[in-house]
């Protein structure tokens, strides 16, 4: 589904990105761990289409030359992009946002708009699953959210959307027990033959709900090191300096 090869990325003359190769296949779960300053969020901004960087490589998703489409497009073939930080929209509310984003990646796949009434039923459903007052529909986006509600609210619209690739950055971060299983079981709903993730964390928690099928270390712009679910548990207990000395120049 994904194909990453000899992506390189910089802002100025910072590298950020050097080299990475990357394949996810369709159905699978990758895990991305690595210290602070690696390129990991540089690399889920890019995959998004967010602006600002100077990009080579190659990326494909889905057979399509993902670096040529807009983000608009990018959402449309099926990728979603959770953020680290889930920025606050005063003015906007939340239903409006999240039908607006369904229906418009609907039109773009050829298929029939969500009615009001349906998406209320609908997002309601969701909330219900991952513990969301339905009232947060007549907030403004994120607006007034604690960390974890902004994090339940990335959840819901990625539920909502039913992405082919998600890409979570950190969703995990700074939650308590219950929000990080509430974001875990919104991840296992959506796991699928035909969906694929690629999770950015620092902890092994969230991965004791959601078993990924391949852990990467990235270091300095480049993966170091890949291998199953057993990795993270290596470098949770060790930390990244045995992985990091091995690793080639």
């Amino acid at each position: 589904m994904l194909c990453i090869d000899g992506l390189t990325v910089s802002v100025g003359a910072k590298a950020i990105l050097n080299g990475l190769d990357l394949e996810v296949a369709t159905g699978e779960v990758h895990v991305i761990m690595g210290p602070n300053g690696a390129g990991k969020t540089t690399l889920a901004n890019v995959l998004a289409g967010h602006d600002g960087y100077d990009v080579d490589g190659r990326v494909t998703f889905d057979g399509l030359d993902l670096l040529t489409l807009t983000p608009e497009a990018r959402a449309a073939a099926g990728l979603f992009l959770a953020f680290q930080h889930p920025v606050e929209i005063p003015g906007v509310g939340n239903m409006y946002f999240l039908r607006t984003a369904v229906n418009a990646v609907r039109e773009q796949q050829g298929l029939p708009e969500v009615a009001a009434r349906e998406f209320l039923t609908l997002a309601r459903d969701q909330m219900a699953v991952l513990g969301m007052d339905p009232a947060f529909l007549t907030r403004f986006v994120n607006d007034g959210f604690s960390g974890g509600e902004k994090k339940r609210n990335e959840i819901l619209q990625m539920s909502l959307l039913e992405p082919r690739l998600a890409v979570l950055d950190e969703t995990d971060s700074g939650l308590d027990i219950d929000a990080l299983r509430a974001v875990a079981d919104g991840i296992e709903r959506l796991r699928s033959p035909e969906r694929s993730f690629v999770i950015i964390t620092h902890h092994r928690r969230l991965l004791e709900d959601v078993r990924p099928d391949r852990v990467h270390v990235l270091n300095g712009g480049r993966i170091v090191r890949s291998g199953d679910h057993r990795l993270a548990v290596e470098l949770e207990a060790s930390g990244y300096g045995p992985t990091l000395a091995a690793a080639p120049a």
